[in-house]
């Protein structure tokens, strides 16, 4: 009797810690341009037990709420990176959203589709760039039922991911009222965007009515990105839009979220609060 009694319990407490984990939401039911693809995902672990994925044609964002009583309203969409090629999703991704929602703040992986994985069919502006535009959108046009202020919903991109990140800040529009989806109504404009080592730098710019932007790179990674971030501060510098640059001199490419990073580079998320803190997103 007392086994059964403790082999309930542990059932009971399997399957709360199993609803306990997020659950992905659809951009669409089907994304346009992926009409017919249903093959499955392909997910490949890496010897530090990193979950990195592609063949994406479901593209999907993750949710990770705050507690209630912590809650500050704000919400912060998050693009993992990878070349196009794949999505390196946990430690530009989900240990970030992790830590943000014990913070207050929601968060929101974004699975999105890759233009440079083998025989794609998919396009950065054209695909991965509208899953960004799209995903913008439907936090947006789900702020009441999830508690967030729609008016603090930003975009975050770490690598090729940044590049879609720093897309949303430079273009968008303020939805089309008369759809017949209701998501499509919501505007796409980030209330603040973080890039974090952005790919593609060069094809960048900036105009004086562009969101609040935080950055944060390595010195020691490629050129166009460790000097290209210096330069993108300026344009926005130039164009009256708040910006604040971090360059870690012991850093490369990638350094992104793990418990591992020491240093100077580990403390980078902190800064990204206080920023945001600095600049009202996260006063009640």
């Amino acid at each position: 009797m007392k086994i059964k009694f403790l082999f309930c319990v542990a059932a009971l407490l399997a399957a709360t810690l199993v609803s306990a984990q997020p659950k992905e939401v659809r951009l669409w039911p089907e994304a346009p341009g992926s009409e017919g693809k249903t093959s499955a995902e392909a997910v490949r672990t890496t010897d530090q037990g990193e979950r990195v994925i592609s063949n994406v044609h479901f593209p999907s964002l993750t949710p990770y709420f705050p507690a209630k009583d912590q809650a500050t309203g704000a919400a912060v969409i998050i693009a993992p990176g990878g070349g196009h090629r794949e999505l390196w999703a946990d430690h530009e991704g989900h240990n970030l959203a992790k830590w943000l929602a014990e913070r207050g703040i929601a968060a929101f992986v974004l699975k999105y589709r890759l233009a440079r994985e083998a025989n794609s069919t998919y396009k950065i502006d054209d695909h991965a760039f509208a899953d960004m535009q799209r995903a913008i959108r439907l936090v947006r046009s789900r702020a009441k039922e999830w508690k967030l202020n729609p008016a603090r919903i930003g975009t975050m991109g770490f690598s090729a991911g940044g590049e879609l990140a720093a897309l949303s800040g430079m273009r968008s529009d303020a939805g089309n009222q008369t759809a017949a989806d209701v998501v499509e109504r919501e505007s796409s404009r980030p209330d603040f965007h973080a890039l974090i080592y952005p790919g593609s730098s060069a094809r960048y710019t900036v105009s004086k009515d562009a969101p609040p932007v935080f950055i944060a790179c390595g010195y020691k990674d490629r050129k166009d990105i460790a000097e290209g971030m210096a330069e993108l501060y300026l344009k926005f510098k130039q164009a009256g839009v708040p910006a604040e640059l971090h360059i870690y001199a012991a850093s490369g490419h990638g350094f992104g979220v793990r418990e591992r990073t020491t240093g100077a580079t580990a403390k980078w998320p902190q800064r990204l609060i206080e920023w945001m803190d600095d600049l009202g997103f996260l006063k009640p």
